[in-house]
């Protein structure tokens, strides 16, 4: 079974993955947030730093794009490419309004005409394999089977399926007679991605899709950085990593204010797994004061058991 951590908006940024790889291996590959390119065919100084030359990043990463234009998907792929990446993944997956009303994201899933003449523009033009993170429709998953044609017709590297329709966004239960039906019919190979929060659940879709070879964890991961690891994440390394992310975030930042926004964040997904912890995580969150978070984390590492 391959180890994939999910691209999640304003949580898996460049410095993150660099540390979770650097205290937590064990993911195969990093897919990170994805990039809109535009017209104006230039990289923005964001998507710049986000996209560092493969080679620097130090382990396998995946950069993902998120468009309903052809000719902007061809002109990125082909940075992509330049910058020596081995794959780029096609998001149909994200459900938020701001993307899906501008026709991208899940929202191109429901024209399935306009999906397959883009899905064919990209496969006659891309300058390398492309792979796709999907829904299993808009607002019914009884759409899928025939999305799943559509996809059956082009040579896509890996498909992603969150086995969830764009309307529930992350709420209510995976469809996994769905996704099971994906993995009966598929002709391309398939990843699995929702609410995956333990080894145990890894296993379980094991058991269930032996001929499913990759998983792709995202909250889960952001909650507990050490899932994958041997030994998982001891709160003494736990505390290491944050401390030197909040450092690494005060220097891109510039300043504490969008540093501890950022870490606070991630600690939403934490502070789920330490017992006892709704007064601290109160604190936290309403605190704007570096030193008093300093003193809340501290707190929270040294004081909660952790489950």
């Amino acid at each position: 079974m391959r180890y994939y951590f999910a691209p999640m908006e304003g949580l898996t940024d460049s410095i993150y993955r660099r540390l979770h790889h650097k205290y937590f291996p064990g993911a195969d590959r990093y897919y990170m947030p994805f990039m809109s390119p535009t017209v104006h065919r230039s990289l923005t100084a964001r998507e710049e730093r986000e996209l560092p030359f493969a080679d620097a990043e130090g382990f396998a990463a995946v950069p993902q794009l998120l468009t309903k234009v052809v000719e902007d998907f061809i002109w990125a792929a082909g940075v992509i490419r330049d910058r020596g990446y081995a794959e780029v993944n096609l998001n149909l997956g994200c459900p938020s309004g701001t993307v899906t009303a501008k026709g991208k994201g899940s929202g191109m899933l429901g024209d399935l005409d306009a999906l397959d003449r883009f899905l064919d523009g990209i496969f006659s033009a891309a300058p390398l394999p492309v792979s796709v993170k999907t829904r299993l429709g808009v607002t019914d998953s009884e759409e899928f089977p025939a999305l799943l044609e559509i996809y059956n017709r082009y040579p896509i590297k890996e498909l992603t399926i969150h086995p969830r329709v764009r309307k529930q966004f992350y709420s209510g239960g995976v469809d996994m007679a769905q996704f099971r039906y994906a993995a009966e019919n598929s002709k391309n190979p398939l990843c699995y991605n929702g609410d995956i929060e333990s080894l145990g659940d890894i296993t379980k879709i094991e058991e269930e899709f032996p001929n499913v070879q990759a998983v792709m964890i995202g909250r889960g991961l952001i909650g507990d950085p050490g899932m994958l690891t041997p030994g998982g994440a001891d709160v003494k390394k736990l505390e290491t990593f944050c401390s030197e992310l909040l450092e690494a975030y005060l220097v891109a930042f510039g300043g504490s204010r969008n540093a501890m926004f950022r870490l606070k964040e991630h600690w939403g997904f934490l502070i789920t797994h330490f017992e006892g912890s709704e007064k601290l995580w109160k604190r936290l969150r309403k605190t704007t004061d570096l030193t008093e978070y300093r003193r809340i984390t501290e707190e929270i590492f040294h004081t909660l058991p952790r489950k």
